[in-house]
């Protein structure tokens, strides 16, 4: 007697099953080839009637033959792909939001005045303009620097009035919403060097380098004040300073002044204003003092016009006086690279007066810079 598997079924169960898929297939091929096979002959039939019956056909024998559409996707999948697609897009999508929510005044972004300007705390960015001017030509070049203190200096390398001028200046907010909403504490650093880098006889040395440590208080004006100026001028912000500007020479080329100060920045378009006052706090009625008389040719005013119509940007700044002395100083900068205006930067810097540099504080000079420039200012 045979045992049978008890997976395996005999054939002569299978037959009814196959005899039924056999006759199905047969009965669809016949339907289809009772189908005509596309538009054309449908509407080659004259009789409407028939022409109508030939068009429903057509449509339920395709309609036997489309695939099926994608199943839904479950619960969890379908979170799971918003949840993939929101994450690629995400970054995009914050960018384009702060850059649509980003203030159309230049000073606002620059001090972080309006709320949708905030950055937070230590992101570090550039104060002044950054630049190296490889050609940098005075008119009058200081061979024997004199203060009333200290007399003249003497034996010092024989200076071509050729050389470069390379300026690096740093800030970041330590506070916000300090004492007062939206105000703000920077600190900012600044050190700007003039090199005798043609000077191949004396061996290329640097002239002078001023060291400029600073501490800022920025407070933004509530909405009243600011729009309260007329001819559609805005009132941005006020600032509350201390600076301290030393050269780190030793004697008698030592120079060195601390000073408070106070100004209000004022803006209309694509033009801003800012006016400083200063006042010096280092006793300067001491005659040990390497330069008592540094504000009689500084003065203790500055006004500064910056303007930023696109891609040029251009600053003006006048420290008036009275009797000669002062400085006026113009800036301009220009991208390289006209797709990236705030890369690489053409720059040229015109100065005339006193206090280029702490150590030709009262040398009357003019001057002539030309070079690059990393950010736009």
């Amino acid at each position: 007697m045979l045992r049978r598997h008890p997976h395996t079924l005999p054939a002569m169960n299978n037959v009814p099953r196959a005899a039924v898929f056999l006759a199905l297939a047969n009965l669809a091929g016949a339907a289809a080839a009772q189908t005509p096979v596309d538009l054309k002959e449908c509407v080659a039939i004259a009789d409407s009637t028939a022409r109508l019956a030939c068009f429903d056909k057509l449509v339920v024998r395709n309609s036997m033959f489309e695939l099926p559409a994608s199943p839904a996707a479950r619960p969890g999948e379908a979170a799971a792909a918003a949840e993939a697609a929101g994450a690629a897009t995400a970054p995009v999508s914050k960018a384009a939001a702060a850059e649509a929510k980003a203030s159309n005044s230049w000073m606002s972004r620059y001090w972080e005045l309006s709320d949708e300007d905030k950055r937070g705390t230590f992101n570090y960015t550039a104060y002044r303009p950054n630049f190296f001017l490889p050609l940098h030509v005075t008119r009058r070049m200081n061979k024997r620097p004199y203060t009333p203190t200290q007399g003249y200096a003497e034996n010092l390398p024989d200076y071509q009035r050729a050389e470069t001028k390379i300026q690096l200046s740093l800030r970041t907010k330590i506070a916000q919403d300090l004492l007062l909403p939206g105000a703000d504490l920077w600190v900012g650093y600044t050190q700007e060097s003039l090199w005798q880098l043609y000077n191949h006889a004396e061996s290329a040395p640097f002239r002078n380098t001023d060291y400029q440590p600073e501490l800022i208080y920025v407070m933004r004006m509530p909405q009243g004040w600011e729009n309260a100026l007329p001819g559609g001028w805005k009132w941005k912000m006020v600032q509350l300073g201390f600076v301290h500007q030393s050269n780190g020479q030793p004697d008698p080329l030592s120079r060195a002044w601390n000073r408070l100060y106070a100004s209000a920045g004022l803006e209309h378009g694509d033009l801003s204003v800012q006016w400083r006052v200063e006042l010096r706090t280092d006793r300067k009625w001491e005659q040990d003092n390497n330069n008592p008389d540094i504000v009689d040719f500084l003065k203790s005013n500055q006004l500064q016009f910056n303007w930023t119509p696109g891609r040029s940007v251009a600053a003006f700044t006048w420290r008036p006086s009275l009797h000669g002395k002062g400085s006026v100083k113009l800036d301009w900068s220009y991208p390289v690279f006209s797709d990236r205006p705030d890369g690489l930067r053409w720059y040229a810097q015109v100065f005339n007066g006193y206090g280029e540099s702490l150590l030709d504080y009262n040398l009357r000079q003019t001057s002539l810079g030309l070079g690059l420039t990393i950010f736009k200012f």
